[in-house]
């Protein structure tokens, strides 16, 4: 039997997970996908908000704040890309110059430093890009941008490290509590999970951390019922050539769906428009759609009007899990002991995580009663990256291992060696996107066309794989088809 099954590794699963694991428990996380971080935590606007726009007093007010607050210190520990560009909210009429006054004075309840309004030639001085329409904007220089692929990468490696055991393609079909009798220890009620391949787990405790689907999971066990609206937001990726376009996060006035369309510069060096909010019943349904693409862009140039279209790389949407109640819901259901939720983790999720990490874990740990561990590891090296290394640097990895200096990924510089790290490291890659995630093979100008073939190689030479099993994102995303006596086949699968 498990202490704990957190179900969902994206980035609060992780989060969760890695802070449990500094205490001495046995902990599972099950994933429905082939690796982690494949819902939410890959689709979004990869932004670490300041904590203005939050009601005081909510979950998503605390969180943010005291999430926003770790950025620093984690993303040293954990050996992830984090920057501190500073955040704009734009307001373009007059008559709601009100309404940012009212977000300045909520951002300071809830405890946001260095919030002011700015106006006349200090908007152009601050960001030379922005439209001419806009009449004040709200500075906040402690918002900041994230990869949040590594981000999650880095708290589920640290979590492995300090031995927390997952499991993918773990599908969760039901929840049900445990009778007395069948729990090792009569004091403390159980849970036992069952998944759609057949496999049954019992546990002490379970985290439900699934996404758009923790309210399916609440509803199993729990009378509190949850309501969880997946709101898709869609996106567009503009080349590096855009990227020095605008330093700043770039907010409109938020309304009723959320903060609008934001433009930002990405971590690595692109520019991101998006995303729309459009409420939905279907919980897969991260298609992208021609209406919503050009809303993205038509919105992004009331903010700064020289947005090119042309440079537009790729597109994607993501899906918010968007609660009732419009908050967090942390903690245990009150009444299904041992069931703690971790549920609406919609935007400021992201930047939230690390903060619900440890909130959550000191329940989870005082419900169970466990101890510290002396051997918890707190710090995680990610893998090198030979784009930005110094010639020393590259010496050093050249020296370790010559395949250091074969350049797989032309649009991003990313080398064979960075490739093999990605597989081999723990929790490793095991198909294109896993690959993609952890060194951006693919996630430059030409989408994966040229770098594809060689990265399938990679992956089928160190994992031993039978070609035709290489897969884009895991089981049904294979790449290739049957041979028939003329070789194989691609299998036209978009990127």
């Amino acid at each position: 039997m498990y202490d704990v099954i957190i179900i969902g590794a994206g980035v609060t699963g992780c989060a969760i997970a890695r802070e449990l694991s500094r205490y001495q428990l046995n902990i599972l996380v099950l994933e429905k996908e082939e690796d982690v971080c494949c819902g939410t935590s890959k689709a979004n606007s990869a932004v670490i908000h300041a904590g203005h726009d939050a009601l005081p007093g909510t979950l998503k007010a605390k969180f943010n704040v005291a999430g926003n607050a770790m950025m620093d210190s984690l993303s040293e520990e954990l050996d992830f890309p984090f920057r501190r560009n500073g955040s704009l909210v734009l307001c373009f009429e007059e008559s709601r110059l009100p309404d940012l006054q009212e977000l300045l004075e909520r951002g300071r309840q809830n405890g946001v430093p260095g919030l002011r309004i700015v106006t006349g030639g200090e908007m152009k001085a601050i960001e030379p890009n922005l439209s001419d329409e806009v009449k004040a904007l709200l500075y906040c220089p402690t918002g900041g941008i994230v990869c949040p692929f590594l981000m999650t990468i880095a708290l589920a490696e640290n979590a492995f490290t300090n031995g927390v055991s997952f499991r993918f393609d773990a599908k969760v079909s039901r929840i049900a509590a445990l009778t007395t009798d069948s729990s090792q220890d009569p004091t403390v009620p159980g849970w036992r999970i069952e998944t759609a391949a057949g496999e049954v787990f019992e546990t002490r405790s379970v985290v439900n951390a699934a996404g758009v689907y923790a309210d399916v999971f609440n509803n199993m066990v729990s009378a509190r019922k949850l309501s969880i609206t997946p709101r898709r937001g869609e996106y567009q990726l503009l080349d590096k050539k855009a990227g020095n376009l605008i330093s700043h996060t770039i907010f409109q006035l938020p309304g009723a769906l959320g903060k609008g369309v934001l433009v930002t510069p990405t971590i690595h060096g692109n520019l991101m428009i998006g995303p729309t909010a459009e409420d939905l019943t279907d919980k897969e349904a991260v298609n992208t759609t021609a209406e919503g693409l050009a809303q993205v862009f038509a919105r992004g140039r009331l903010s700064v009007p020289d947005l090119p279209t042309k440079l537009t790389i790729t597109s994607f949407a993501g899906l918010r899990a968007s609660e009732a109640g419009k908050d967090f819901v942390l903690g245990e259901a009150p009444d299904a002991p041992g069931f703690f939720n971790c549920a609406g983790i919609e935007s400021p999720g992201l930047s939230a995580a690390p903060a619900i990490g440890v909130f959550l874990s000191q329940q989870i740990a005082e419900y169970l009663n466990a101890d510290k561990k002396e051997t918890f590891q707190a710090t995680r090296r990610g893998i090198p990256r030979i784009a930005d290394a110094s010639d020393e640097e590259l010496a050093a990895l050249l020296a370790k291992n010559p395949a250091y200096g074969n350049v797989i990924c032309r649009c991003e510089t990313v080398t064979e060696g960075e490739i093999i790290d990605a597989i081999r490291r723990p929790l490793g890659a095991r198909s294109l996107d896993g690959v993609k995630r952890r060194v951006r093979a693919g996630m430059g100008r030409c989408q994966a066309g040229f770098c594809s073939p060689k990265v399938m190689e990679i992956l089928e030479r160190e994992l031993q794989m039978d070609p035709l099993s290489v897969s884009k994102h895991g089981a049904g995303s294979e790449l290739l088809t049957g041979t028939t006596g003329k070789g194989l086949t691609g299998k036209g699968e978009g990127q």
